[in-house]
């Protein structure tokens, strides 16, 4: 059943690597809302409820509360949460056994060990990809949408540790989220849905962050834009992928891609995302051109390729890909001992869709895991 909590909960989304986690610590320093560390939790857990059987089940409703707390990238949030009893204390929290009621219960507990703020939010960057999902299970949520240069954005995919094997992988994301959320934008209401551009977020720090209190309701608060001295910002400033976040909000990522796209970069960029990168306001320094399909599909491989050889290397998401596969294992058993059966799967989006995995949030295709023999690994 859906849930409306008392204070409106706020989503920020937007494509990878274009300041989601930026606006995430920054919102997170406001004095009456808290939002924990990414969930993942729509992507990988949504669209396969069906697979949990009856929740009025304890048994069940307790594998479906374990699988969301126990597959967060940071264990529990960092909530003071023991391992043993952590299961049963957000079960009996739970206001209704269903997901919604699990993930309002997570953030709910969260609040508690954070200064008791009355208000929280969710920063999933492919929690774009779940609007209508999640108006239907919050239906007064609000959503803060974050785009920003599509270069510039590639240049930070492709040098992050999770990100685009090569141009053809960055442009082809970057394109699908953008565009897959212009509905969206094009029809909830100025009470539901607001645009933030990265680099006037940069540029103009204050101006932006009064527009997005305005929009939710809430005063302006200095305090933002000390993102940088908070724990979130503090543990991500130690990143390699996220080490602006260890400073002071500034422009020095604004046109990176000056000194990082060749030109032949930039005109696979505009072949294959000029058309949604210009709709956003956005010019280009070179246009397209013509790429054989042959060409194309190799380079599209050779994406994916290096995205799966990356993923047991320094830094690399192996043990966040592990889980994920874990999930899927673990639906297929419960499919096996009569917990759900085939006829029961509604097959939800993404389920089928071409980019079904890079939704869920795989860093890699299967395909290109099983063919380098990837291992799996739960423990760093």
């Amino acid at each position: 059943m859906p849930i409306e909590p008392e204070e409106r909960p706020v989503f920020i989304i937007g494509y990878e690597r274009s300041g989601t986690t930026l606006l995430m610590a920054m919102l997170g320093c406001h004095s009456r809302i808290g939002i924990p560390e990414v969930g993942w939790l729509f992507p990988r857990i949504y669209p396969w409820r069906h697979t949990y059987g009856d929740l009025s089940v304890k048994a069940n409703f307790r594998v479906l509360v374990e699988e969301m707390l126990f597959g967060l990238n940071k264990p529990f949030w960092g909530l003071k949460l023991n391992p043993a009893t952590a299961v049963d204390e957000i079960a009996d929290m739970a206001t209704q056994r269903s997901f919604e009621g699990v993930y309002e219960t997570m953030h709910r507990r969260f609040l508690m060990e954070n200064g008791n703020k009355p208000r929280w939010g969710q920063k999933t960057p492919n929690n774009l990809y779940f609007v209508p999902q999640i108006r239907q299970c919050f239906p007064n949520a609000q959503f803060i949408f974050i785009v920003r240069d599509g270069r510039d954005a590639s240049v930070t995919s492709l040098s992050s540790a999770f990100g685009a094997g090569n141009i053809v992988g960055a442009a082809s994301t970057w394109h699908k989220a953008n565009a897959f959320v212009r509905p969206f934008r094009e029809t909830l209401g100025p009470d539901v849905w607001h645009d933030v551009k990265y680099e006037e977020l940069c540029r103009n720090p204050v101006e932006v962050l009064q527009g997005v209190c305005a929009f939710l309701g809430e005063s302006y608060e200095s305090g933002m834009l000390d993102f940088y001295k908070s724990p979130i910002g503090l543990a991500r400033g130690k990143q390699r992928d996220h080490a602006p976040l260890g400073t002071p909000v500034s422009e020095k990522e604004i046109g990176i891609y000056k000194r990082h796209l060749s030109v032949y970069e930039q005109e696979i960029f505009a072949t294959l995302a000029g058309a949604t990168h210009t709709a956003y306001g956005y010019g280009l320094d070179h246009g397209p051109i013509d790429i054989a399909p042959a060409e194309l599909a190799i380079l599209s491989e050779w994406d994916g390729r290096f995205r799966a050889a990356r993923l047991d290397g320094p830094g690399g998401h192996i043990v966040f890909e592990s889980y994920r596969d874990w999930l899927a294992a673990q639906r297929e058993e419960r499919r096996l001992r009569g917990i759900w059966k085939a006829e029961d799967d509604p097959r939800e989006f993404p389920v089928g869709d071409p980019d079904e995995e890079t939704i869920v949030g795989y860093r890699s295709p299967r395909r290109f895991r099983e063919h380098f023999s990837i291992k799996h690994r739960f423990i760093t």
